[in-house]
């Protein structure tokens, strides 16, 4: 399958993982989202050899990493080597909704290419304003 789209209601209900690297086909990399509840204390875990990227779509999540804590919420980042130690408590009175994406093996560089040269004003002026109107 060269594409597929889908959202999370999709995916199922209620709390705990929602499988989108399954459901959409991916195979490059492992990516869930995870639904928690307010008031959950998350698991205190590492992996073997899997890096992980943290999004927080939803509510606030307190990230306790290596000796560091940090709140975050909607639009947040957290990026933990695979067997440095997190745990994800959340914070507040809403669920988390987290982005999970997981990877090993390295950047693969930049590979865009444009498939109509007719585009590459817009992407160049996309690179040096930000992609705003004009």
């Amino acid at each position: 399958m060269a594409h597929a789209f889908g959202s999370l209601d999709e995916l199922g209900e209620g709390y705990g993982f929602r499988k989108i690297r399954r459901a959409l086909g991916v195979t490059a990399f492992g990516v869930n989202a995870l639904v928690m509840p307010a008031g959950a204390e998350g698991i205190h875990h590492c992996n073997d050899v899997q890096d992980e990227l943290y999004f927080v779509h939803r509510g606030t999540g307190r990230f306790e990493v290596d000796g560091e804590t940090r709140e975050l919420g909607p639009g947040g980042l957290c990026h933990v080597e695979s067997t440095t130690p997190r745990k994800i408590t959340i914070v507040g009175d809403e669920d988390l909704i987290l982005f999970v994406v997981g990877g090993k093996g390295g950047y693969v560089e930049r590979d865009g290419q444009l498939v109509d040269p007719n585009d590459l004003e817009k992407r160049q002026r996309f690179r040096t304003t930000g992609g705003g109107p004009g």
